[in-house]
């Protein structure tokens, strides 16, 4: 059955930190937010994460033997990118249109800021790097890396999608972090979203069942996942997008994590595990939700999850299986589903 919500998210992993440090971090953060001053001092001091048209500035990470090929994001001080500005000839009011992200246990503020107006290239040579794709950079980059670049691009894609009211259709307006957008027409406030998700590998005790979509990269097969109806609880939409999209009716569920994804707009994913009955393993698969649905031995998942690096899986040849990045909640999911096999071998 599912886990209380007290399990569900942990408190206990709180009271391990520093609660006089994390609570003034977290009051300042607060601060910045509310405060258009506050927050416009910690601009002039704090770093950007650069994007261009939500592609995040990557730079090359130092090599080492653990791990070669590797980026990170450069944190840009605001005045070396107030100096970008001032060589390409563009004005330095630019940078007031970045977004609070966080802040560091220094108490310095992080803020993404998109520069699509600006010349890419010219921007790339300037900082040393490469705006790469969102999706392509969770392969690139070092874990704890991977959440502030989501979150960062996730906030300017809400800004860039909620310019206006949906009850006056006359423009909104963002304070300076950004943490809200307000219709002066209407009076409405608004703010940044996530839309619940649940996620799920399901198992018969010695299988687990993927699925993939038709967009997936090839040979890329994920948990099963899909968003909450209006009303629903994380057991009702576990259970009917299961049943939707494979057929298949739950014996037993627990909940083991959460995440926010940035894809397709903002989502906060639940994941979950589930289980069958050996006897109830008969897919009916939706071809109208999924490309393709399979049960998966111990055996093919452990080669799977060997892989550092998606496959080239070309045209015309069998492709290699392969499961979502580490930063995904999904590759959790696996892993630990790989983990209670072996333990429940011992």
């Amino acid at each position: 059955m599912f886990k209380s919500l007290r399990t569900l998210f942990r408190p206990e992993l709180v009271l391990t930190r520093s609660s006089s440090s994390y609570v003034t971090r977290m009051r300042h953060l607060m601060k910045l937010k509310e405060d258009d001053g506050a927050c416009l001092e910690a601009l002039r001091s704090g770093h950007l994460l650069l994007y261009h048209r939500l592609a995040p500035l990557l730079q090359k990470a130092p090599a080492t033997a653990s791990t070669p090929g590797l980026f990170q994001l450069p944190a840009i001080n605001t005045s070396d990118f107030e100096g970008v500005l001032d060589k390409l000839g563009k004005s330095r009011a630019l940078v007031n249109e970045a977004v609070l992200i966080t802040c560091t246990e220094q108490h310095e503020a992080q803020f993404s800021l998109d520069v699509g107006v600006l010349d890419k290239s010219e921007v790339e040579r300037l900082c040393g790097g490469a705006f790469i794709d969102l999706r392509k950079a969770f392969f690139l980059l070092r874990g704890p890396e991977a959440p502030l670049v989501a979150r960062g691009q996730a906030l300017l894609r809400w800004h860039q999608t909620h310019g206006f009211c949906s009850a006056s259709g006359h423009p909104t307006f963002r304070n300076q972090s950004g943490s809200q957008r307000v219709c002066h027409s209407s009076g409405q406030t608004y703010y940044p979203k996530m839309a619940p998700v649940v996620i799920t590998l399901i198992s018969d005790g010695t299988q687990c069942l993927l699925g993939r979509q038709a967009t997936f990269p090839r040979g890329m097969y994920s948990a099963l996942a899909g968003f909450c109806d209006m009303g629903e609880t994380i057991e009702e939409t576990l259970r009917r997008e299961v049943a939707e999209e494979v057929g298949l009716e739950l014996d037993s569920w627990r909940v083991s994590g959460t995440q926010h994804w940035p894809f397709p707009q903002s989502s906060f994913m639940v994941a979950c595990h589930a289980t069958v009955t050996p006897g109830n393993t008969q897919v009916s698969l939706n071809h109208e939700e999924l490309e393709d649905a399979r049960w998966f031995s111990l055996q093919e998942i452990e080669e799977a999850l060997r892989l550092k690096k998606p496959p080239r899986n070309p045209e015309g040849e069998t492709p290699t299986l392969w499961v979502p990045p580490s930063y995904a909640i999904a590759h959790q999911l696996v892993q630990e589903w790989v983990q209670q096999q072996r333990s429940a071998a011992r």
